[in-house]
Order: C-alpha cells, then structure tokens, then sequence
C-alpha cells in the first residue's frame, strides 16, 4: 500500500483518461486545467513511464497508461459500489431484513413464500443472498441464517423449523418407465450434485450406504449445483435425491415424481438463526418463518 500514488493522483489520471480532454476533465472535477496536467505529471513520476502520448493531438493513453486506466477504472468502481452498499446497509429510516440461504432453499422454498410475506410487511425489503459455499453463516449485514444439517450452530439464537426428509425423484415418464423395466434403484440412472463446500449434504453414496445397498462405482451426470442438476431431472435424463423442502412442491405439482418407499429420514432439518438481539424488523421475519414452517 506505501507505494500507492494519492488518491486524487489517480482520480485526476481517470477523468482524463475517461474524457480524453484536459479542459472537460478539469471542469468535471472543478480544478483547473494546469492542475490536471501537473497531477498527471506528478503520476508519471510516481510509476517511472509516460502514461499520454503527447505526440498526438489530443494526446492519447501509452499502453502502459491504458493498463492502469483499466486497473484505476474498476478499483474505483468497486470502491463506488461498496459505499452504496454501505448506504444502503445503514439507510436511516429504510427497513430491510437480510437472509442468508442455500441456493435450493432460496429458489424453491423461500422465495415463492416472500410475496405472503409483502403482503404482510409491505415496507420491509427481504435482501436474498446465497453464499457460493452454499453454507449460510450469520456475518456482519446478515440478519437471518436459514441452514441445512443436524443443529449445533453456536453464534446467535438457532431453533428448528422443521425436519427434512429425502427421497429419489425423477420426471414422472422416466420413473414409470424404470419401474415398468423392473430396473432397481442401485441401476438407474442418477444425477449427482457435487460440490467441495456441500458435504453436509448426503449424496446418492450416502443414501445406499444408509439403505444398505451396494451400486457400481461411476455413472451419471455430475453438477456443482442443485438448480443445474434440477433442471437436467425435469429433463428427463435420470434421477436425483430430493428434499421435500426443495423438490415437494414439483412433486405435488406433478412435475417430478418420487421413487416407491424411497424416502430416508437422516435426521436432519432446516433450522434459523437470529442474532442474539435481533432487530424488531428481524423479528416479524422471524415470526413469519416460523407461521411459514409449521403450514409447511
């Protein structure tokens, strides 16, 4: 960080460089026009090369100048887009609530639900964010944790909302056909989800081994993520594990079907933490969730 040039360096060195005019550069920063040619003069000597061709009218960026407009232009724009979030994580008067989830619970349990919750609370505004570990922590700006497992969290207040159960789903023409084959479960077609952050989540391994059931090694579709794998099962092209806070809704809808007798308790469930002090707006959520589970 020492070796960095000051800030108004590198703010000066972007308007030009943005504007391509030392005169519409300096009104946009409101300096004058020499000011900008001596903060730009000033950079040159802080990184040791010219930055401007100045053999050209106008003068226009050296590659060296345009390798640090790029740099210059996104660390702004990443310092510009973090003091709003910053704004709007401490807007005076605006009441939002953040839940952290899987990417499964927010798109197929938490999100159809949220416009009952609207119509409840029309002015708070539910911030959704999926952590791309896919295991939801309660961090500093996240006022709700909705996660997947057997308890145990120790930050916060955490309480049960209600227990999972998983089963082997498929689209309803493919299950039929296996079943009207005579094809066993253990040689039937399987999507695997696999993610080194999920391995809190059982996979088809798991299951067999829980059902006692010896599979061949191999075979199946692999993908990282459980909305991809969901789409190839609506597709038709084999079966994956289902949690009936993920894939209930489809099942009911008819959109995929589960496998006979094929549900497995592991004793597990979606739970919710809360901060210890949980703000008012937190705990209408709060209360809402708990009213969404038990109908669930």
């Amino acid at each position: 960080m020492e070796h960095l040039p000051p800030l108004r360096l590198l703010v000066t060195f972007e308007a030009l460089s943005r504007h391509g005019s030392m005169r519409d550069a300096a009104a946009r920063l409101n300096v004058t026009q020499p000011a900008v040619s001596q903060a730009v003069k000033a950079l040159e000597e802080h990184v040791g090369v010219a930055l401007f061709d100045r053999r050209v009218r106008p003068a226009r960026l050296t590659d060296a100048g345009e390798m640090l407009s790029r740099a210059v232009r996104e660390g702004l724009g990443r310092i510009a887009a973090t003091l709003e979030d910053i704004r709007a994580l401490h807007a005076i008067g605006e009441r939002q609530v953040t839940v952290s989830c899987t990417v499964g619970m927010a798109t197929y349990w938490l999100m159809p639900r949220l416009p009952m919750f609207y119509a409840d609370y029309p002015d708070i505004t539910v911030n959704v964010q999926a952590p791309a570990s896919d295991l939801p922590v309660m961090t500093p700006g996240i006022d709700v944790a909705l996660r997947y497992g057997s308890g145990g969290w120790r930050e916060g207040r955490t309480e049960k909302l209600f227990s999972e159960a998983i089963c082997p789903v498929g689209a309803p023409a493919l299950v039929d056909r296996l079943l009207a084959e005579g094809c066993a479960l253990a040689q039937a077609p399987l999507i695997h989800v696999r993610n080194p952050s999920n391995g809190n989540w059982a996979g088809w391994e798991d299951y067999f081994q829980a059902l006692g059931i010896l599979r061949p090694r191999g075979g199946g579709q692999v993908f990282n993520n459980y909305v991809q794998a969901a789409q190839a099962v609506y597709d038709g092209r084999g079966l994956m594990l289902g949690w009936r806070s993920i894939t209930g809704q489809a099942e009911r809808d008819g959109a995929l079907k589960a496998w006979p007798e094929g549900a497995l308790d592991l004793g597990t469930g979606y739970f919710v933490t809360t901060a210890s002090a949980p703000s008012q707006d937190t705990g209408f959520f709060l209360e809402w969730v708990r009213r969404e589970a038990a109908a669930f």
